[in-house]
C-alpha cells in the first residue's frame, strides 16, 4: 500500500506525544546499534517508533529460523542480511528516518572508522569477546561518546534483576550482569527485550540530557 503519511504528520503525531522540545532532541539524534539479534533489533524498532531520526545499524549476520524466537525478523526476512532487512522494517514505521545499514562484522580495524559519527553507541553482541572488544575501543577511540552495553539477560526470571548501571563517565551496562543462557533456560523474547528497553531508555535520557537510571 502506497504512503500516504507525510513526514509534517508523522512530526506533529509525534510532537504530541512527547512535546515539541523534546521531539526537536530526539529528531537530531545520531545513535549506532552495534549487533541486530534480539537485544539490537528491539533496541532499533524502540528508537524508530520514537523518532530519533538518525540510527546506524551495524551487523554481518543473516537472518535464522532460530533468531525468530526474539528478533524483530519475520519469515520472509530468512537468508537475508540482518542491517538490510531492519531497515526496510522501521522505515515502513516511519520512512522519514535516516537510516544506515552497514552489513559488516566490527573488529579492532574497522571500529574506529564505523562509529565516527554517532554520539551514541549501544552495544548489542552476542559474545563477551565482542562485547569486551567494541566497549574497549570506543572508550579508547571516542572517550567523550556514550555507550550504553549489556550483559545478562537469559531465562525467564528475575525481571526486577534486569537494571541499568552507570561504569564509568560515559560508560552504562544494563541487564543483571549474571544470567548465562543455559539449556532450558535460554535467550527468551521477553527478558532479551525487557534488558533492550533498559537500553534504549538509557540512549533517550542521554538524548534528552539526563542520567540514565
Amino acid at each position: 500500500m502506497e504512503n500516504t503519511v507525510t513526514r509534517e504528520q508523522i512530526r506533529q503525531a509525534l510532537c504530541r506525544r512527547h512535546t515539541e522540545a523534546v521531539q526537536e532532541k530526539l529528531s537530531a539524534a545520531c545513535v549506532a546499534v552495534a549487533g541486530l539479534g534480539g537485544l539490537g533489533s528491539h533496541i532499533a524498532v524502540f528508537l524508530a517508533r520514537i523518532g530519533v531520526g538518525h540510527l546506524h545499524l551495524v551487523d554481518f549476520d543473516r537472518v535464522d529460523l532460530t533468531n525468530l524466537n526474539r528478533q524483530q525478523y519475520r519469515l520472509c526476512h530468512l537468508g537475508r542480511y540482518k542491517a538490510e532487512a531492519l531497515r526496510e522494517e522501521l522505515l515502513e514505521l516511519n520512512p522519514y528516518l535516516h537510516i544506515t545499514a552497514d552489513c559488516v562484522k566490527v573488529d579492532e580495524e574497522n571500529l574506529k572508522e564505523l562509529f565516527t559519527g554517532e554520539e551514541i553507541i549501544c552495544e548489542a553482541f552476542d559474545r563477551p569477546e565482542q562485547k569486551a572488544m567494541l566497549a574497549n575501543g570506543i572508550l579508547e577511540y571516542f572517550p567523550e561518546k556514550k555507550l550504553v552495553a549489556a550483559s545478562g539477560m537469559a531465562g525467564f526470571g528475575g525481571s526486577n534483576r534486569i537494571r541499568t548501571r552507570k561504569i564509568t563517565k560515559n560508560f552504562y551496562l544494563c541487564g543483571d550482569q549474571e544470567s548465562e543462557a543455559l539449556p532450558g533456560a535460554g535467550l527468551m523474547a521477553p527478558r532479551v527485550a525487557l534488558c533492550a528497553a533498559h537500553q534504549a531508555n538509557a540512549a533517550v535520557s542521554l538524548i534528552l540530557g539526563r542520567e540514565p537510571d
